[in-house]
């Protein structure tokens, strides 16, 4: 069977389990929605891939979904040329930021979620909070956090473009979102919300786990976890591939 086919059929499950929700439940417009994979291995052919996201709701309302990358600070600099050399002169750091960002939603953004709402729950990349370590005044900040936004999309790491989540199969659900070769390895966590007259009447978080696979990962694993003996290794495998070409080129 299919990917698709199997995951029409999970899909097809969790629509049946919501007439079964009790009433408390209905009430509090609760929804169920999963991944296709919770777990993206990274081998030494990875070329990126597709994360597919399905559900099924209780009643009407939008769905929109934000996928976040493990957090880790950035040091953004500014160059500036002075007597004639490009120097660094300016930085700010900033503190837990997002690796990854990418939304999917059911309707643009704006239809479906009040002004308010997109800024309290960081929908959209232009309402990321960017966090500098130090303080600083919000004119110093704002033009390097603009900056690492820049950096972060012109390689894919952070998308723009919101994705589409369809509602072909009501009271179905489903979409996908992209993630690009150079994905961060790490936790990340996929938060479904459910809207309604554009606030969250509902969420729910999904874990998804992207980690190395087969010979990197193990290559990996020793460099970090013994990094003495993997450093020895290295060096000795280097002597040993400089004699054997040694003695190749001697016999020419």
């Amino acid at each position: 069977m299919s990917a698709a086919g199997r995951t029409w059929i999970r899909v097809g499950c969790l629509a049946a389990m919501l007439p079964w929700l009790g009433s408390d439940s209905r009430a509090q417009d609760l929804f169920v929605g999963d991944l296709m994979d919770h777990r993206i291995s990274i081998t030494a052919g990875f070329t990126g891939t597709d994360v597919f996201i399905y559900g099924a709701k209780d009643g009407p309302g939008d769905v929109v979904v934000v996928l976040r990358g493990p957090s880790v600070d950035y040091a953004v600099r500014r160059k500036e040329r002075i007597v004639g050399i490009w120097l660094n002169t300016d930085r700010v750091d900033f503190q837990a930021v997002p690796s990854f960002y990418a939304v999917a939603s059911s309707k643009p953004l704006d239809e479906v979620m009040s002004p308010a709402a997109q800024a309290r729950e960081e929908i959209g990349v232009a309402r990321l909070k960017m966090v500098p370590a130090g303080g600083g005044s919000a004119s110093d900040v704002v033009p390097f956090a603009d900056a690492l936004v820049r950096v972060k999309q012109s390689t894919g790491l952070y998308q723009g473009d919101v994705a589409t989540i369809s509602f072909n199969h009501k009271p179905l659900f489903s979409g996908k979102v992209h993630f690009p070769a150079n994905v961060p390895t790490g936790s990340y966590d996929v938060k479904v919300l459910l809207l309604r007259d554009g606030e969250v009447v509902g969420a729910q978080t999904i874990p998804l786990q992207i980690s190395k696979g087969g010979a990197d990962a193990w290559v990996y694993e020793r460099a970090h976890d013994q990094s003495a003996a993997y450093g020895l290794c290295a060096i000795a495998g280097a002597l040993l591939l400089g004699w054997a070409a040694h003695l190749v080129f001697r016999k020419i």
